[in-house]
């Protein structure tokens, strides 16, 4: 079930009106745990016992860790936890993976191999609720966290329909406490939701689905050589995923919030940092720190040398990378992020003439810049087309005839792309932007509604996928 979909509206609304009907607690919870699995069932019908497998894994290896007397059996309860999990994951995920890998291997040498891939279909948001589910055992594990005695409410926890499918990924310790009280709608947080509904929709549909033809054009289509479509195409993408995704999380957090529940914001304008440090701390806040609290740390952190930081950033990054994809290219778009990062935390981030505020806009550009060539390994999964597209973008070679072309063929989606960083340097200006929105009186509140419906219903380019579901 997609979030821009008239379905999706139904069912939000139909959800509401139950859980507002109940007053019991453990009702409320058993109606939003139905229809959790229910959402989950139209998208990935035969692959609802995994949510209940990842449910049942952690929920008792929780308690047993917490109920193990000596330090080897709750190692032993977590290894069993994360194989389990992980196990899962990998089997889904990168099976294909390593078979191609092998196979072209033992070509690349001369062996004659029939390894060939499997029917395997991958679950839509495995990945998302898989580093949810463990968390929970490893915060268990680490002493954050006291295990819950409710199997309904930690399956709730799992199988939350907002956040479900791709993020924000929510801790336990942020969910969990939530539960204690009956759900209530609140007219705030229905203004508040609403309003976080509306925005994310319009980044959506409007901005990241109109902008995905011109995108696909470039990067799926015939290889292009004009250096001008390649770095204007990269900008374009930036601007997709971002509006995408973003506009993903905005429904979820607003959905959740109508029902009572507060999500942690998985962005925070991530296109003006000024280092690749600070946009990993922008952009996709959830998997960054999760990544960082449990990698990063675990393996030593910044606590055992730079020579051993190092090693823990790229193989941070590198598994971050391999998270978003059982593919090559992912697996280098990881690298250069670790590498960007070792740059920074052991060269940029210690000269002092950088830190001066007038220093600030030429950073952001370069970041943004850097940023947009991730974007270009991230896109492109053919490797040959990928260092045709990096030779382009990083030494740029078209002239004023081919803007002038640019601008003639495709005003609409520069148009698009002009809006986005003016409407993103104002939300980054003017912080809290929704939420001031939302708390206009009654009268403005719903005139701002009803403009945002109908710029919704004037450039909603169709119904289309979200990018992170492959995830």
């Amino acid at each position: 079930m997609l979030f821009n979909s008239f379905h999706y509206l139904l069912f939000l609304l139909f959800v509401i009106f139950i859980v507002e009907a109940l007053r019991r607690r453990n009702g409320q919870h058993l109606v939003l745990l139905l229809a959790s699995y229910y959402f989950y069932w139209t998208s990935s019908a035969s692959l609802v016992l995994l949510l209940l497998y990842s449910s049942y894994l952690d929920f008792f290896c929780g308690r047993a860790i917490h109920r193990a007397q000596n330090p080897r059996q709750k190692r032993m309860y977590l290894c069993f936890s994360l194989i389990g999990n992980l196990g899962v994951l990998a089997y889904f995920k990168y099976t294909n993976f390593a078979l191609g890998s092998f196979r072209a291997l033992f070509n690349a040498i001369g062996w004659k191999s029939r390894l060939g891939p499997l029917e395997i279909c991958l679950p839509i948001g495995i990945s998302f609720y898989t580093f949810q589910s463990m968390s929970y055992s490893l915060d268990i594990y680490f002493g954050k966290l006291l295990p819950v005695s409710s199997l309904r409410q930690f399956a709730l926890y799992v199988s939350f329909f907002p956040q479900l499918v791709a993020g924000p990924i929510v801790r336990a310790r942020q969910f969990l406490p939530q539960l204690l009280n009956p759900v209530v709608i609140h007219w705030e947080n229905l203004k508040l939701g609403l309003t976080l509904i509306l925005y994310g929709l319009i980044k959506k549909v409007c901005i990241a689905d109109n902008l995905s033809a011109f995108v696909q054009s470039i990067f799926g289509g015939e290889l292009t050589s004009d250096s001008l479509l390649v770095f204007v195409g990269a900008v374009a993408f930036a601007i997709q995923i971002y509006c995408d995704f973003s506009g993903y999380s905005d429904i979820a957090i607003g959905s959740a919030r109508i029902l009572g529940f507060k999500f942690p914001n998985n962005f925070a304008h991530p296109y003006f940092a000024s280092s690749i440090s600070e946009f990993w701390k922008r952009w996709h806040i959830s998997l960054s720190t999760w990544l960082r609290d449990y990698l990063y740390i675990p393996l030593g952190g910044n606590q055992k040398g730079k020579g051993r930081q190092l090693l823990n950033l790229m193989v941070t990054m590198l598994l971050g990378g391999l998270w978003h994809g059982a593919a090559w290219h992912f697996v280098l778009w990881g690298l250069y992020q670790g590498v960007l990062l070792c740059v920074h935390k052991f060269v940029v981030a210690d000269r002092r003439f950088l830190a001066h505020s007038w220093w600030l806009p030429l950073k952001v550009l370069i970041t943004f810049y850097l940023t947009c060539i991730g974007w270009l390994i991230f896109i492109t999964p053919d490797l040959q087309n990928l260092s045709l597209y990096l030779r382009k973008v990083c030494f740029l070679d078209f002239t004023t005839t081919g803007v002038a072309d640019l601008i003639h063929r495709q005003p609409f989606v520069l148009f698009l792309m002009g809006v986005f960083f003016v409407v993103h340097t104002i939300s980054y200006l003017v912080d809290g932007l929704s939420r001031i929105f939302s708390q206009l009186g009654l009268a403005l509140w719903a005139a701002g509604v009803f403009v945002c419906l109908m710029i919704l219903y004037l450039l909603a380019a169709g119904q289309q996928s979200f990018i992170y579901f492959q995830f």
